[in-house]
């Protein structure tokens, strides 16, 4: 995940009123999609959930409390996406806050996610925090390694998070080496420009000892190397070459994928049909999301806009959110995509849970304010109600 420019796009339905005020209860409508079967992926990250909890956030359907995974596995959703940090925690203890998603949390939540029984996609940003094109700072306790100490560290440490997880007789479907990588990852060693050259070498060397200690866990893992800019054919074009050019052997091309960045449906179609016809790769759209409604449930702005409802052309409403992923997953099933997960769909606002603590803003450096710029594009409103936009993971199925 990562906040990018937006992309110049006409739209339709610039009249529209912008729906901060939508029935949120009202049922969906979504047309099924033809041929998509039980193997096609319908995923989401769910890496805040603990952190929610733990801050008294709660969920609901029809206003009775329930356990949200047991929500989504009803309504159709057959993954999760959890990430994953070294030490999101600063000298004195204190969280970065995003989820703090350390390597016993991640397990805990992996735990709790395979026993309601859905497929598994572990994400290793290989940082202490958040990481995409724009920031990957290393590990405190990795920044003084040289180049082999830190390929070292990205194989025990992939090791370590995957070995617990086998010896408690899980086996992740799906493991993602680096998030957002576009850039690269551990900058400055693995930074894909501007160092003086060999960037790609060492990039290349990074993600094979991260790639490499998957498989030995367990050689039935697939492996996904993850970029953002999903509807970029000339980036992704021109990573993928210097990667396979390199011999880094992985399974599956994850693109992140949001409508208000990264351009329509047609961009995002040839970018999947060069991974799956140019380089013989499975792909998916591991992140995207669009808004249910343009107001906001706590005190920090939000990303998602009105400007960004008209660009798009989505209604900001329950049905909006259903329309947009179902057409998403309908360009992605034609083109023989394996699936997508929506990022963050339980991220609901609740004081405590937000995107960064003041030690995690010190962290990667920069200044801002506490709280969630994403509440409006959770699939459940300010007050943990689920939104009947969830169906949209079943009705997709319900052939005529």
């Amino acid at each position: 995940m990562s906040l990018r420019g937006k992309w110049p796009f006409v739209v339709l339905l610039v009249c529209i009123v912008l729906f901060g005020g939508a029935d949120v209860k009202a049922a969906v409508t979504v047309e099924p999609i033809a041929g998509l079967d039980d193997r096609f992926i319908k995923g989401a990250d769910i890496s805040m959930l603990p952190e929610i909890e733990e801050n008294g956030g709660r969920y609901y359907a029809d206003g009775e409390q329930i356990d949200p995974l047991v929500l989504l596995k009803e309504k159709g959703v057959n993954a999760v996406r959890i990430r994953i940090w070294v030490d999101p925690y600063d000298e004195n203890g204190n969280p970065y806050g995003g989820g703090t998603v350390g390597e016993q949390r991640a397990v805990d939540l992996a735990k709790r996610a395979h026993n309601h029984g859905f497929q598994l996609l572990l994400d290793f940003h290989y940082s202490d925090f958040w990481t995409d094109p724009g920031k990957q700072f290393k590990p405190k306790s990795w920044e003084h390694y040289s180049f082999e100490e830190l390929k070292s560290a990205i194989y025990h440490h992939t090791s370590n998070v995957l070995g617990q997880l086998k010896d408690a007789g899980i086996i992740p479907e799906m493991v993602q080496v680096g998030n957002e990588i576009n850039a690269g990852m551990l900058w400055p060693d693995g930074k894909s420009w501007g160092e003086g050259g060999g960037e790609f070498d060492r990039l290349a060397a990074l993600l094979k000892a991260g790639l490499t200690a998957v498989k030995d866990c367990d050689p039935g893992i697939r492996t996904m190397l993850h970029l953002a800019e999903g509807g970029d054919i000339d980036m992704a074009q021109w990573w993928l070459d210097e990667i396979v050019k390199r011999d880094v052997d992985f399974d599956v091309v994850g693109l992140s994928y949001y409508p208000y960045w990264d351009g329509d449906f047609s961009k995002l179609k040839q970018v999947m049909e060069l991974v799956t016809n140019d380089y013989g790769k499975g792909v998916n759209v591991v992140e995207t999301a669009y808004g249910f409604t343009t107001d906001n449930g706590d005190n920090l702005d939000n990303i998602f806009s009105s400007e960004y409802a008209q660009l798009v052309g989505y209604p900001a409403s329950p049905q909006g959110q259903a329309s947009y992923l179902r057409d998403l997953m309908e360009t992605i099933h034609a083109v023989g995509g394996e699936g997508f997960y929506y990022w963050e769909p339980l991220w609901i606002p609740v004081s405590g849970a937000s995107w960064a603590n003041e030690a995690g803003m010190r962290y990667i450096q920069t200044e801002g304010e506490v709280g969630n710029a994403w509440d409006n594009q959770a699939m459940f409103d300010f007050n943990g109600e689920a939104l009947p936009s969830l169906d949209v993971f079943h009705l997709v199925n319900q052939l005529k």
